[in-house]
């Protein structure tokens, strides 16, 4: 077992080692803005309400992407499957077309929806709260398609992975 002492680190590489732990899902959100899709990665991504329904994300007050798409009136959410980790890389750059060849789909609305995903829901913004250096923001669920057999990525201690079936004794 490799271990690291968190007390050695500065605090902010220290925090994000211990945010690193946890597994999170990686979520594409985007819109069709001026004619092109527009959309950047998160995995600060998380149910919070039923009725309405609700999720939240979180994006650094640093990007320059957030503030595009908190402003359009749909905006897609795309749960990234297993074999879309390149896509993933390429929607967390700072330049360049993050959507390269790999298909999307625009609604009527403008939300961008990505191939072969996980998880399709068309959002619109319900509300935005301070978060520190994050701004988070509640959707409120437009629209929900459900792609069963299609795995997610997974992203823990900075790396991509997959889920595997637990074997049972």
């Amino acid at each position: 077992m490799t271990t690291v002492a968190t007390d050695a680190l500065p605090r902010d590489l220290a925090l994000r080692r211990a945010f690193s732990v946890y597994p999170t899902g990686v979520v594409a959100l985007a819109a069709h803005v001026d004619d092109r899709a527009v959309g950047m990665a998160v995995n600060s991504f998380t149910s919070i309400s039923l009725e309405p329904a609700l999720v939240a994300v979180s994006a650094a007050r640093t990007s320059k992407t957030w503030p595009v798409l908190r402003d359009v009136p749909e905006l897609g959410m795309s749960v990234l499957a297993a074999h879309h980790e390149p896509l993933s890389r390429s929607l967390s750059s700072r330049e360049g077309d993050r959507f390269g060849a790999h298909g999307w789909q625009r609604t009527d609305a403008g939300a961008v929806l990505i191939a072969d995903a996980a998880l399709w829901l068309t959002c619109r913004l319900h509300s935005t709260f301070d978060g520190g250096d994050h701004e988070i923001a509640l959707f409120e669920i437009a629209d929900i398609t459900v792609f069963d057999d299609v795995e997610p990525l997974v992203f823990q201690q900075s790396r991509y992975r997959s889920i595997a079936t637990a074997e049972t004794p």
